[in-house]
């Protein structure tokens, strides 16, 4: 790994390369054998989990919301790399919408979604 690859692209790639090569004693293969369904089941669970800890009293909060966000991080890669999707991708789309009012932009994907509904040719 790159030293100037950040500590989500290194965990990507540890990930990538459970899948790829399983061991056997390893909580990220268990989540691969798993599939969509018992990894989106910790997704919910780990995004409730950041919601609770962003509703705790200032003094218990910001340590707790960042522990769950690490954890929800974690599962949203074992959730890429499940699906063979890069992280790269979901950064090119990021650096797309980087500098749009996030309004606009969703208004924008509303259109050609809507557009994409309406298409009768296919």
């Amino acid at each position: 790994m790159p030293g100037n690859a950040t500590i989500l692209t290194q965990l990507m790639s540890v990930i990538e390369d459970r899948k790829r090569n399983p061991p056997e004693r390893s909580y990220t293969t268990r989540l691969f054998a798993g599939g969509v369904s018992k990894i989106g089941d910790k997704l919910r669970e780990e995004t409730d989990e950041l919601i609770e800890a962003a509703g705790e009293p200032d003094d218990q909060r910001s340590a707790h919301v960042v522990h769950e966000a690490a954890d929800l991080f974690y599962h949203l890669l074992v959730m890429l790399a499940h699906c063979d999707v890069p992280m790269s991708d979901v950064e090119d789309v990021l650096a797309q919408r980087f500098g749009i009012s996030g309004l606009d932009e969703k208004a924008s994907r509303q259109v050609t979604d809507s557009d994409m509904d309406n298409n009768t040719d296919g």
